[in-house]
C-alpha cells in the first residue's frame, strides 16, 4: 500500500446521562552533517512543560472570561444530568438587562461590525468547522439557524471576533468577550429546550474557548459538550447539523486525546461515537455505507480516537494496574485488530480521499489533496500508524513495507501540511505536526517544522506556537528564526 491511488428546528429524544504555503516554508539549505550555528541554539530549561511555555494571553486570563466559561460549563453539565420535563425555559430578549456589567452589546456592534464579524465568519471561521462537511452546515445551515436564534447568532458573532483578535493579536478590549457573554446570557434559558440551536451554540462556543485553551485545560473546555452529547443521545450518525456539530466535536476530543501523550483517551469513548447496539468489529462497513467521502474522512478521525484509548489503556494498565483488557495477549490483538483496520482504510479510499499530486522532495514530501476532507483524514491516518508503531515497534508477523516504518508516517505528516494550505486543516495539523516532530533528528526537518507551526498561528490565530517550545526540549536545541 502506498499514498498512490491502488431548516426546521430539531428536538432531540432525551436519556439521562450514563504567500503560498509551500513559497512560505521553503526550508533553509543546512549542512547534511552538523546543525549550522544559526539555526540551533541549546535550551535554557530542558524541563518546559505546555503550561509554562504558553504564551501569555490577557484574553484567556480575563475573570470575567473565566466566570462566564465556569458558568456554562456548570450549565452544560447541569443540563446533561436533569431529568426534568424537555420544556425551554423563558427566553431572554436581546434588550433586556445583562447581568455583565455595563456593557452595551448594541455598541459592540455598532459601525457595522456585526456585518464585519459575520463577513469574517463566513470567509475565515466556517471553513475550518466545515472541512469534513460538504454541506457546509457552519457556513450556510447555522447562519440561515441563527436569524431566529439570538444565542447561535452571538456565538457566531463572538467566534469570529476571537479569531480576528488572535491574529491581530489584541491584548484588550475585546469584542469577542463582551459577545460571549452575551450568547451565554441567551443561551440560558433555552438549554433544556435541547434542540438543534442549542447544541450549535455550545459547540461554537466550545471552539471559541479552543482558541487560547492551555494543554492542561483542554479537556476542561471539552467536558461540558461531551456530556450533553451523551445524555441527548447525539452520535456521528445523527443525521444534518447535529451529525456535523458532534463530528467538529469529535476532531477536537480526538486533539485533546493527543495532547494528553498517551494519558488519556477521548472524553466520549469512541463505541459512543457509532449508533447504540452498533459493535465496533463492524465499524468500517457501517462507516463506508453512507458512500460519503465526508464520513469516511470522519472514519479516520474514529480510528485515530481508538487508537490513541489502545494507548491509553496500556498505559494505564501497566502503570495503574487497571483492568481494562490490555495484558500482553490482549493488547497483541487489540493493535494487530485495528492496525487492520487502519491498513483497510488506506486501501479501500474512495477517489476523493486519494492525493492529486505526490512530489517526492526533501526533507518531506509534497502530498497534495483536493478534498477538504481528504487532507485532515490522511493526516490522522499516519497519526495513528505513528502511535501503534511507537506502542509495539517490533509487531510480529508485518511484511515488510513502508507502511511499518514510523519514520515513513512522520514526514508524510509534515508533508501533508506543507503541500495544503487549507486553514482549517493546518489548524488540526498542530498535534499530529508535534507528534511527528518529536521523530526527526535533522535540523533542516527539524526547521520546517518550526516554520510550519509559526505559520499556522500567524495564518489562523490558532494558539500553536507552544508545540514549537515542546519540540525543541525533545530535539535538546532551540530553534532560532522569526518569532
Amino acid at each position: 500500500m502506498t499514498d498512490q491511488p491502488i431548516n426546521k428546528r430539531r428536538r432531540l429524544n432525551y436519556e439521562p446521562v450514563s504567500e503560498e504555503l509551500l513559497t512560505t516554508l521553503e526550508p533553509t539549505p543546512t549542512s547534511a552533517d552538523a546543525p549550522s550555528a544559526n539555526v540551533l541554539e541549546p535550551l535554557l530549561d530542558p524541563f518546559l512543560s505546555p503550561a509554562t511555555s504558553w504564551g501569555f494571553d490577557e484574553f484567556a486570563r480575563d475573570p470575567n472570561y473565566l466566570a462566564s466559561q465556569e458558568e456554562l460549563r456548570c450549565l452544560l453539565f447541569t443540563t446533561a444530568r436533569s431529568t426534568a420535563p424537555t420544556r425551554a425555559g423563558t427566553p431572554v430578549e436581546e434588550g433586556e438587562t445583562t447581568n455583565y456589567g455595563s456593557f452595551n452589546i448594541k455598541q459592540t456592534l455598532g459601525k457595522g461590525r456585526r456585518v464585519h464579524y459575520l463577513k469574517n465568519y463566513i470567509s475565515h471561521v466556517a471553513p475550518w468547522l466545515d472541512m469534513f462537511d460538504g454541506n457546509r452546515a457552519f457556513g450556510i445551515q447555522l447562519p440561515a439557524l441563527a436569524r431566529d436564534s439570538p444565542p447561535l447568532l452571538y456565538a457566531i458573532l463572538a467566534i469570529s471576533a476571537r479569531q480576528i483578535e488572535r491574529k491581530e493579536k489584541t491584548q484588550s478590549s475585546f469584542d469577542s468577550l463582551e459577545l460571549y457573554q452575551e450568547a451565554i446570557r441567551l443561551l440560558t434559558p433555552l438549554l433544556q429546550a435541547r434542540d438543534t440551536q442549542v447544541i450549535a451554540t455550545c459547540v461554537v462556543l466550545c471552539c471559541l474557548e479552543m482558541f487560547t485553551a492551555s494543554a492542561q485545560d483542554w479537556r476542561r473546555h471539552l467536558e461540558g459538550c461531551a456530556a450533553v452529547f451523551e445524555a441527548f443521545g447525539v452520535n456521528g450518525f445523527s443525521g444534518g447539523v447535529l451529525q456535523a456539530v458532534f463530528w467538529c466535536y469529535a476532531r477536537m476530543d480526538v486533539c485533546g486525546a493527543l495532547i494528553s501523550d498517551g494519558t488519556e483517551s477521548t472524553l466520549l469513548k469512541p463505541s459512543n461515537w457509532l449508533p447504540p447496539d452498533t459493535s465496533q468489529d463492524f465499524a468500517d462497513t457501517f462507516f463506508r455505507s453512507t458512500s460519503s467521502p465526508d464520513m469516511y474522512a470522519n472514519y479516520a478521525v474514529w480510528l485515530c480516537a481508538k487508537a490513541c484509548e489502545l494507548i491509553s489503556d496500556r498505559n494505564k494498565y501497566i502503570e495503574l494496574g487497571e483492568k481494562n483488557r490490555c495484558s500482553a495477549p490482549e493488547f497483541q490483538n487489540r493493535w494487530f485488530h485495528l492496525w487492520d483496520q487502519l491498513s483497510n482504510w488506506l486501501l479501500h479510499r474512495p477517489k476523493d480521499m486519494l492525493p492529486v499530486e505526490i512530489i517526492n522532495s526533501n526533507p518531506f514530501p509534497q502530498i497534495f489533496f483536493a478534498h477538504w476532507a481528504a487532507i485532515s483524514s490522511n493526516q490522522l491516518y499516519h497519526t495513528a500508524c505513528v502511535l501503534l508503531l511507537s506502542a509495539n515497534p517490533r509487531p510480529k508477523n508485518l511484511f515488510p513495507a513502508p507502511e511499518t516504518s514510523v519514520l515513513w508516517h512522520a514526514k508524510r505528516i509534515c508533508g501533508i501540511s506543507l503541500a495544503n494550505p487549507h486553514e482549517g486543516c493546518l489548524n488540526n495539523a498542530i498535534q499530529p505536526l508535534w507528534i511527528a516532530g518529536r521523530l526527526l533528528s535533522h535540523t533542516s526537518e527539524q526547521a520546517l517544522v518550526v516554520k510550519t507551526i509559526r505559520h499556522i498561528e500567524a495564518l489562523t490565530g490558532w494558539t500553536a506556537c507552544w508545540r514549537i517550545r515542546d519540540l525543541e526540549n525533545a530535539w535538546g536545541y532551540k530553534v532560532r528564526g522569526e518569532q
